[in-house]
């Protein structure tokens, strides 16, 4: 599991890495040398500045994602008065409304592949030996994976639009580095994340074989996190700011609240004396999410439960059903209180325990709206009927790149 993370650019925190090598220990003044000049960064004391600002913007992108991707595919239901959130609610979400989350996925993207490409600079012919290297690449594996999965056009710096498929492709390539250089380090935590994360991508690509045998290795109690802090705003976990500080959102109205103390998706009732509280709208029921209990919790990017119900989607999509149930099954034995599946009559009814089974278990991880997505398209799922089906390129994107034409 990942314990690091400095919420900062990298560009910010490797500045900052750079000036402490500036200083001595007897040094007491202090002056103001102005802006920090680019190839002051260059400097390996600033490496792990670096990579903890690739961590850090990850965990900005992903907050966003968790909370208004999970308005648009059913795991929240608005309660409060931001326009963005009752537009991802509604599903009529327009580029926009993606003007933040398309900007922060975009960062966490940038800053990882650049920042890579700035660390082979410095450390040279020690470049792939560095402790800090594998984790790199799973950041920018796993920034690559959420625009994958959230976005409906792929843009790369500047460029013209394309599939977004572009991105699962880069993810495959970032997550194959990742574990090759953790397991040459024997860096099992950063190695199984980099399976799991290729996994779940190598099944979005339709190489479900190739998902099934990474899955398959990540140890069914594993988990990676994105990790935030209960300092800064930007540290702060989005999600659990909007449903602690305030009452943006609500699991109330919900499939998610017709089902009581289930431990893989956690909520409660709040009550002022003896009535339900409502919502910062005055008027919509709210009921907390409490998976993430304080502005500092960490969001799973990738966990063993979570390859194991990708495995029995790979069963299910193979015709079967029982080998489905057990997988389902063991990722059940990994929470409290679960009683186990009986096997469905109907391949219809497999797909729907299939899908609330991955619901449960990925339920405010910013997972839920490629999940719906896909599953529309395969005819499996008609949630999305109607509704808009993934973010857009964003309104700033548009006026800032001349290579994009509405």
């Amino acid at each position: 599991m990942t314990n690091t993370s400095r919420f900062l650019t990298w560009r910010r925190a490797a500045a900052l890495a750079a000036l402490a090598t500036m200083t001595t220990a007897c040094e007491m003044t202090v002056t103001n040398p102005g802006p920090i000049q680019d190839d002051a960064l260059n400097v390996a004391s600033a490496v792990p500045a670096i990579v903890n600002g690739m961590s850090g913007n990850l965990s900005l992108a992903l907050g966003g994602i968790t909370l208004r991707t999970g308005l648009a595919s059913g795991e929240l239901t608005a309660a409060g008065n931001f326009a963005d959130e009752g537009f991802y609610y509604a599903g009529t979400f327009t580029g926009l409304n993606a003007n933040t989350d398309w900007a922060n996925m975009q960062r966490a993207r940038w800053t990882s592949e650049s920042g890579i490409e700035r660390m082979k600079t410095v450390l040279g012919t020690g470049f792939e030996g560095h402790a800090d290297t594998p984790r790199a690449y799973l950041y920018a594996g796993f920034a690559n994976r959420i625009l994958g999965e959230n976005v409906c056009t792929g843009v790369i710096d500047g460029g013209p639009a394309q599939s977004d498929s572009v991105y699962f492709q880069r993810a495959d390539s970032l997550f194959t580095r990742a574990h090759a250089l953790a397991t040459a380090r024997a860096n099992t935590s950063v190695a199984n994340a980099a399976l799991a994360g290729r996994a779940s991508i190598r099944a979005w690509l339709g190489n479900w074989t190739g998902a099934v045998a990474d899955a398959a290795l990540v140890p069914n109690t594993f988990v990676f996190n994105a990790i935030y802090g209960i300092g800064t705003s930007r540290e702060n976990l989005y999600l659990a700011e909007q449903t602690i500080t305030r009452r943006e959102v609500t699991v109330w109205g919900t499939y998610w609240a017709s089902i009581y103390k289930d431990p893989r998706f956690p909520w409660d009732t709040v009550k002022t004396g003896s009535t339900l509280t409502k919502g910062q709208d005055g008027k919509t029921i709210f009921f907390r999410q409490t998976k993430y209990k304080d502005l500092g919790a960490a969001v799973p990017l990738v966990k063993g439960a979570e390859m194991l119900v990708l495995r029995a989607e790979a069963a299910l999509r193979g015709g079967d059903i029982p080998g489905m149930t057990a997988l389902l099954n063991t990722a059940r034995t990994l929470y409290a209180g679960l009683t186990p599946l009986t096997a469905p009559a109907t391949t219809a009814a497999a797909w729907t325990m299939l899908q609330n089974e991955r619901g449960a278990v990925t339920w405010l991880e910013g997972r839920r709206l490629w999940d719906q997505r896909r599953w529309f398209a395969a005819g499996t799922s008609t949630f999305l009927n109607g509704r808009n089906k993934c973010i857009p390129i964003s309104d700033n994107e548009y006026a800032a790149n001349p290579n994009l034409r509405k």
